[in-house]
């Protein structure tokens, strides 16, 4: 009978040491796509949103944790696109709430913004405070949303805004209301 030489348990707890460092470089490696995939997801839905939060939060993380929680609000949303005569409607009060600005801009910016404010209720959005109105129509709309940050800016200090901070404001309200009253999308996997 053959007599093995021993194994030196040096050698073994070499081995041991290297599968242990390759496993957990494999799980970090996988740690950081899903995180990388995770982020890719946020910018694809949020669009320039993300950048916005990423500066008023200061990190990255923070900043994709709070957008990975408006994104979860949203999904429990029920939000539906206008019948054809809902969108007639609202079309004749816009183009009456526009022809009003040339007398009353400050009341036709207030106006707009009620207007843009009842188009989000009918098709299902939060209006109880304005940035919880901004977050959830950041997940549809993200190129338009700035558009409604802006237009909100001036309306909140609509008494001292000159003429043409109002019509840049009334310019902003018709961005996103054009895109919240627009046709529904042909894309079958749109939400």
């Amino acid at each position: 009978m053959a007599v093995g030489k021993p194994v030196d348990m040096s050698t073994t707890g070499v081995v041991v040491l290297v599968v242990v460092l390759v496993l957990a470089a494999v799980a970090a490696a996988v740690l950081v796509m899903r995180r990388q995939r995770e982020r890719d997801a946020l910018r694809e839905r949020f669009g320039p949103e993300y950048d916005r939060a990423v500066d008023e939060h200061g990190d990255r993380r923070t900043a994709e944790k709070k957008l990975a929680d408006v994104a979860e609000q949203h999904d429990k949303l029920t939000v539906r696109e206008l019948a054809p005569a809902e969108r007639d409607r609202y079309t004749g009060l816009w183009l009456e709430v526009q022809a009003a600005f040339v007398d009353d801009p400050v009341a036709a910016t207030r106006d707009a913004d009620r207007l843009v404010e009842a188009v989000m209720r009918d098709r299902g959005y939060p209006v109880e405070d304005f940035e919880t109105q901004a977050h959830m129509i950041a997940v549809d709309h993200p190129d338009v949303v700035s558009h409604y940050r802006a237009a909100h800016a001036v309306g909140l200090r609509s008494d001292e805004a000159s003429t043409e901070e109002l019509r840049q404001a009334f310019v902003h309200y018709r961005e996103l209301f054009e895109e919240m009253l627009s046709e529904p999308r042909e894309d079958p996997t749109y939400p």
